[in-house]
C-alpha cells in the first residue's frame, strides 16, 4: 500500500516573492534556478560577513593565547578599579574628602582607585575591594596615597576592626591565570550591574 507523501508547506520565494512548494528540501528559499542566481549576491554578502566574524574571533583567540600572566593581571586590576570608581562615585576622595565637580563626573579624569595596602607591599590584597577606594589623583599619585589621611577616613568608612584585618598578616597568594580571568569577568559583570542600576 502506497502512502501519499505529505505536501510541503508553501513558502515565499526570497527573490521574486511568489509562493512555491519546496521540491528539494525544507531549507529551500527560492522557487527556481533563475531566482537562485538572482538571490546569490545576498547570500555572498552574508557569507562574507560570517567569514569576517570568524576571522575576528580567531584573531581574538590568538591574542588571548599570547597574553602573559602580567597582561592578565593588568586587565583584572583595571576591571576591579573600574568597579571601585563606580561603586564609590557618590563618595568623596578617601584621603582628602574632595568631591567631584560636574566635569569630573562626566570624564572621571580626576579619580583613581587607590589601594590602602599597596600592591607592592601586599599583593595578596590587590583585588580586595575593602582595600581599594576612590581617590583623587593628587592624593594617590602626587602624595603617594596620602596614607595617614586614607587610614583615618577608612576607619570611619569600614570600621577599625576591618582596617586592622587589612593591616594584619595575610597568606601569600599566587593567582593562576584562570583565577585572574575569573576575577576580571566577575568585576566586569559587577560593573555592568552597577551601571544598569544607575541608569534605572
Amino acid at each position: 500500500m502506497r502512502v501519499a507523501l505529505k505536501e510541503a508547506k508553501q513558502k515565499t520565494c526570497k527573490a521574486c516573492g511568489d509562493k512555491f512548494s519546496p521540491m528539494f528540501n525544507t531549507t529551500q528559499v527560492v522557487c527556481s534556478p533563475k531566482c537562485a542566481l538572482a538571490h546569490a549576491p545576498a547570500n555572498s554578502e552574508k557569507a562574507r560577513k560570517a567569514i569576517g566574524q570568524c576571522e575576528r574571533h580567531e584573531i581574538k583567540v590568538r591574542k588571548e593565547k599570547l597574553k602573559s600572566r602580567a597582561d592578565h593581571l593588568r586587565e583584572a586590576q583595571a576591571a576591579v578599579n573600574e568597579f571601585v570608581r563606580l561603586r564609590d562615585a557618590h563618595l568623596p576622595c578617601i584621603s582628602c574628602d574632595s568631591m567631584p565637580n560636574d566635569n569630573d563626573l562626566m570624564t572621571g579624569s580626576r579619580w583613581d582607585a587607590g589601594h590602602y595596602r599597596s600592591v607592592g607591599a601586599c599583593p595578596e590584597l590587590r583585588f580586595e575591594p575593602l582595600n581599594i577606594h576612590r581617590q583623587c589623583v593628587k592624593c594617590n599619585r602626587n602624595l603617594s596615597g596620602n596614607a595617614v589621611e586614607y587610614r583615618i577616613r577608612l576607619v570611619q568608612r569600614i570600621g577599625a576592626e576591618t582596617v586592622e584585618w587589612l593591616e594584619g598578616p595575610h597568606e601569600p597568594r599566587k593567582y593562576t591565570v584562570e583565577e585572574i580571568k575569573t576575577i576580571k569577568a566577575e568585576y566586569r559583570a559587577k560593573t555592568r550591574e552597577l551601571k544598569k542600576g544607575q541608569a534605572a
